[in-house]
């Protein structure tokens, strides 16, 4: 299996588990308003990596920005855990972050080569 096709099975897996998150949004919009807040957010972005399946280097910026706020959110999470501000239970969302960040570092599509004849205005 190619590099190219990896990174789509990937991008599409973590798109579905983001929009899944619209479930957890709804039961817990009065309870918990913070949590739904955030959930939006992976809700939103789920989508569009979905609709980033068909040309993940035309959406690398967007990959690049799910991996590395991936990350971010799994530090801040891990450090409450850490700290026992949050449940230990939460460690299971930092481990699901930590691995889409590696896994999208890791296929990440390159630069798009722009030819240089194009002239620049």
């Amino acid at each position: 299996m190619s590099r190219e096709v990896t990174l789509k099975i990937v991008i599409a897996v973590v798109g579905l588990l983001f929009v899944a998150l619209t479930y957890p949004l709804i039961v817990f919009a009065r309870q918990e308003p913070a949590l739904s807040m955030m959930l939006s957010l992976y809700v939103t972005l789920g989508v569009f990596l979905l609709l980033a399946v068909r040309n993940p280097p035309a959406h690398r910026s967007l990959i690049a920005f799910t991996a590395w706020s991936s990350f971010a959110h799994a530090a801040v999470m891990g450090t409450q855990a850490w700290l026992k501000l949050i449940e230990p239970g939460e460690m299971i969302g930092v481990g699901v972050l930590l691995v889409i960040w590696v896994v999208l570092v890791a296929l990440a599509p390159a630069k798009l080569h722009v030819p240089s004849s194009v002239s620049k205005v």
